[in-house]
């Protein structure tokens, strides 16, 4: 297996067309690159080399454990003790609480110097860089992707995305298509997460859109049949970088047309 260096990761982020001073969400598996020498520590310092402190980096942080039972999060627990569940898992602390299948280099980045996640106790994210503060502030409960979210401060900024080793499944981006476009089968839910109110932990019912994702890989072929959407190789990954705004733009088109 060949060994990737930090040196190799510069240049696969130069050929896509990364510079000093972009906003951009990533989206990582760093095991679909093979065997990276630094592993998640290279990749970072790679992005904040590339992008520099002028830029920003934000990155998919969630902690969906912190949900309830009842949403399948928890299926290694038979239902007789779903109860303990909502009443011992952890309140969410954004300097502690881990990630749930985020990968190494998100889970890395939520603490890396610099680098501050937003509140919400599932679907937080992290950022890094000249607008971290104005992307993760005031991450509202209910408002998990939608504008006033920090993906939709991200569309404002007129950022990008960057997909290394993922399909459009982990495009979190998409999301916000879904929170703007209109069709007949969109609805809201009711979620639970523990959460501190006043220095007490307390099991927080809130409502959200319903969060959707199983079309998110056809939007992404269909995206890039009509859209520029910059590619290369880096060990065996392929690594995608877009503009945030086309993307949503036509998700919002896509799901339209195609939803129900």
């Amino acid at each position: 297996m060949k060994a990737i260096t930090k040196k190799e990761v510069l240049q696969a982020f130069n050929d896509l067309g990364m510079k000093h001073g972009d906003k951009v969400m990533v989206h990582t598996s760093l095991s679909q690159i093979g065997y990276v020498c630094g592993g998640a520590e290279t990749i970072i310092k790679a992005l904040t080399e590339t992008i520099g402190e002028d830029g920003t980096i934000m990155m998919p942080t969630q902690s969906w454990k912190n949900l309830d039972p009842e949403e399948g999060v928890h299926w290694e627990v038979p239902e007789e003790e779903w109860d303990i569940i909502r009443e011992n898992w952890p309140a969410y602390n954004k300097d502690i609480t881990p990630t749930n299948t985020m990968g190494a280099v998100s889970e890395m980045f939520r603490s890396w110097p610099g680098t501050i996640r937003s509140n919400h106790p599932a679907r937080s994210v992290a950022a890094w860089g000249k607008y971290a503060d104005m992307l993760t502030e005031n991450h509202d409960l209910c408002n998990i992707f939608g504008d006033g979210s920090p993906i939709a401060r991200l569309y404002d900024l007129d950022g990008n995305v960057l997909l290394i080793g993922v399909d459009y499944d982990k495009n979190t981006s998409i999301h916000l298509a879904d929170a703007r476009a209109e069709y007949k089968s969109k609805h809201t839910c009711i979620e639970h997460s523990a959460v501190l109110e006043n220095g007490d932990r307390v099991w927080k019912a809130y409502e959200t859109l319903f969060v959707d994702g199983e079309d998110f890989i056809d939007i992404g072929r269909a995206f890039e049949s009509q859209c520029d959407v910059k590619k290369v190789t880096l060990g065996n990954a392929t690594l995608r970088y877009m503009k945030q705004r086309e993307l949503v733009d036509f998700a919002v088109r896509w799901i339209e047309e195609n939803r129900e």
